[in-house]
C-alpha cells in the first residue's frame, strides 16, 4: 500500500474512532455516573501509556516542561472528560459530537488573545461564520424548538475552550517535546488525580459490580479509553508523517459526521436545522484551514487534537 492510500485508511480510522467517541461515553453512562465514566476513561488511559514512562521518563525535563503538561494534561484531557460525559446526561451524542467541531475556532480566539498570534481576515471571517452555526445548533433541539438544554450545551463548547487552551499551550510550551513523550507525561500527572477522586468519592466499584450493565458499559469505556485517547495519539501523528498537517486537519470535517451517524442507528433524532448548523461550522473551519498564512500549527487543530494534545 503506497502513502496515500495508508493515509486515507488512517484519516478514515481516525474519524471513526474519534467520532464514535462520543456514542461510547453515552454507553457507559447507561451504569455510571458522567463523572465514573471520565474518572474511569482517564485512570484507564493513564494506565495503558504508564508502561511508556520507563522509556519515556527521562526524555524531558518535568521541571521545566511542567506548565505545558499540566495544561495539555488538565484542560487537554482532565476537565473535557467530565464535561463531556456531564453534558451528555441531558443532550444526544450526536449533538455532542456537532458541538466538538467548535475546537478550530476557540483554537484561532485563544492564540490571538493569549499568544498574540497573527491571524488573517479570512481566519476571523470563518471563526465568525462557525460560532452562527453554533449558536443555531444550541438553540434548536431534536424538534426543531429552542432548546431547554443550552446550558449542556454550552458543557460541550466549555470542553471546546478546554481543547483549544490546551492546543495552544503545546504550541508554546511544548513544540519540541516528542508528542508520544508529552502525552506519556501528562497521563502520569492526571491519572493519580483521577484515580483519588475516582476511588475516594464516587460509587464507581458498586456499579461496576452490581449494575446489570455494569462490565459491558465498563468495556465500552474501555475502547474510548484507550483506543480514543491512548492509541489514536500514536495514528494521528503518524498521519502527519505521511501526508502533512493539512490532510491530518481533515478530521475535523469527518468526526460530526460519524458522531451523528452513531446517533441515528442508536435512535436518535437528527433534524434538518442541526445538519444545516453543522455544515456552517465546518464551512468556517474550512475557511480556517485554507488560508496560506498559517500562524497558529494547523496539526493541533480538531477533537483529535484534543486527544494529541492530550490530547481528542
Amino acid at each position: 500500500m503506497n502513502n496515500k492510500a495508508l493515509s486515507w485508511v488512517i484519516l478514515i480510522v481516525l474519524s471513526l474512532v474519534w467520532g464514535s467517541s462520543f456514542i461510547l461515553m453515552k454507553q457507559g453512562l447507561r451504569s455510571f455516573s458522567s463523572d465514573e465514566v471520565a474518572g474511569l476513561r482517564i485512570v484507564m488511559a493513564s494506565a495503558f501509556m504508564f508502561p511508556f514512562l520507563i522509556k519515556h521518563y527521562n526524555k524531558l525535563d518535568i521541571r521545566k516542561n511542567l506548565k505545558g503538561l499540566l495544561l495539555m494534561g488538565v484542560f487537554g484531557n482532565l476537565i473535557p472528560a467530565f464535561l463531556f460525559t456531564k453534558a451528555e446526561t441531558q443532550i444526544s451524542s450526536s449533538l455532542t459530537g456537532m458541538l466538538n467541531a467548535l475546537t478550530p475556532l476557540f483554537t484561532i480566539i485563544i492564540g490571538v488573545l493569549i499568544y498574540k498570534n497573527s491571524v488573517s481576515k479570512s481566519k476571523w471571517i470563518g471563526v465568525f461564520v462557525g460560532f452562527v452555526g453554533a449558536v443555531v445548533l444550541i438553540l434548536f433541539n431534536e424538534s426543531n424548538e429552542r432548546s431547554n438544554n443550552v446550558l449542556y450545551c454550552l458543557l460541550v463548547a466549555a470542553a471546546t475552550l478546554c481543547y483549544a487552551i490546551s492546543v495552544n499551550g503545546i504550541n508554546a510550551y511544548l513544540k519540541e517535546v516528542n508528542s508520544l513523550t508529552a502525552t506519556v507525561w501528562s497521563f502520569s500527572i492526571i491519572g493519580p488525580m483521577a484515580a483519588i477522586y475516582l476511588f475516594g468519592f464516587t460509587d464507581v466499584l458498586e456499579h461496576a459490580g452490581n449494575h446489570p450493565q455494569g462490565l459491558s458499559s465498563l468495556g465500552y469505556i474501555s475502547i474510548l479509553a484507550v483506543v480514543g485517547s491512548a492509541l489514536s495519539v500514536v495514528i494521528y501523528n503518524t498521519l502527519i508523517k505521511l501526508s502533512g498537517t493539512v490532510f491530518a486537519a481533515s478530521c475535523t470535517y469527518l468526526i460530526p459526521v460519524v458522531a451523528i451517524m452513531w446517533g441515528i442507528l442508536d435512535g436518535e433524532i437528527v433534524n434538518f436545522v442541526q445538519i444545516l448548523a453543522v455544515l456552517i461550522i465546518i464551512g468556517g473551519i474550512w475557511m480556517i484551514n485554507s488560508s496560506k498564512r498559517v500562524k497558529i500549527d494547523e496539526s493541533l487543530i480538531g477533537e483529535e487534537v484534543s486527544e494529541n494534545s492530550e490530547k481528542p
